[in-house]
């Protein structure tokens, strides 16, 4: 069940870390759910061998203050990689950067480097079932995101900050009011991919850059990443700082490389 496949820790603050249990990767993406007075926001979805809106309505997590009605509940993907927008399809409201709408409005999973193995999956979903056998579905976004718009949630804003590099339509959300930033990809605690399909290291320098700045202004506290563990400012800054630094020649010519074969293996993976 659905309850069974995801764990969850609040965070305080109308916030809670999400994550699915049997999916024992280190691909696999942290789930942030914020909880606002007139709205409610996912962001990310994992892999949707679940579905993720019935665990957040059956665990409490969305319960509406005494006396108030439901509030409507957005789906934002980070980014369309595999991990992080799978789950999309459980959502009535989805959004996502428009840089990326057209490869999960086709159910594009060579752009969504759809790349998972049995042995990821401590528990299958169903008798039979084959990491093989998994897709993105497509999915039509409800909003599509632009640099500078702001997700309302009543009493707290998401302001959207795209950073392409990982992926041409990344973005972070940015919570000014309580200086926290949702990174998605752009930024976790571990090296960062830029050697996928539609992933540029000049664009990833130039997110870092701005990265940096935010630290510079005292504009982020505290950063939730799209993997593994939640990290100050002091860490971003050096995380950002040393992608710039080693993003010369020599890693331009290895991740053009590893791109090569990537692109290969996903081509040859999702064709079948």
């Amino acid at each position: 069940s659905a309850l069974e496949w995801f764990a969850h820790k609040p965070l305080g603050g109308g916030i809670f870390w999400i994550q699915e249990r049997f999916y024992e990767s280190g691909n696999r993406a942290n789930i942030w759910l914020v909880r606002g007075s007139q709205r409610d926001v996912v962001i990310d979805a994992g892999l949707g061998l679940r579905s993720l809106p019935d665990y957040v309505r059956a665990s409490g997590l969305l319960e509406p203050a005494q006396g108030a009605g439901p509030r409507p509940l957005l789906a934002v993907a980070t980014h369309v990689h595999f991990d992080h927008s799978g789950g999309l399809q459980h959502f009535e409201e989805v959004a996502v950067h428009s840089a990326e709408a057209a490869a999960l409005l086709r159910g594009d999973n060579y752009e969504t480097v759809t790349w998972l193995s049995d042995r990821e999956v401590a528990r299958p979903p169903r008798p039979g079932w084959r990491a093989r056998q998994f897709r993105v579905p497509p999915v039509r976004p409800t909003r599509l995101l632009q640099e500078g718009d702001v997700i309302s949630l009543g009493d707290r804003q998401l302001t959207v900050m795209h950073m392409p590099g990982h992926s041409r339509g990344s973005i972070c959300l940015h919570d000014k009011d309580h200086k926290i930033l949702f990174s998605g990809d752009v930024v976790y605690d571990g090296s960062m991919i830029d050697w996928l399909p539609y992933s540029r290291i000049s664009d990833y320098v130039a997110s870092c850059q701005r990265l940096m700045e935010l630290v510079d202004r005292g504009l982020v506290e505290k950063v939730l990443p799209g993997h593994f563990n939640i990290f100050g400012a002091e860490r971003l800054y050096r995380l950002a700082s040393n992608y710039i630094s080693q993003a010369g020649v020599c890693h331009k010519v290895s991740a053009c490389a590893m791109k090569s074969i990537a692109s290969i293996a996903l081509r040859v993976a999702n064709s079948r």
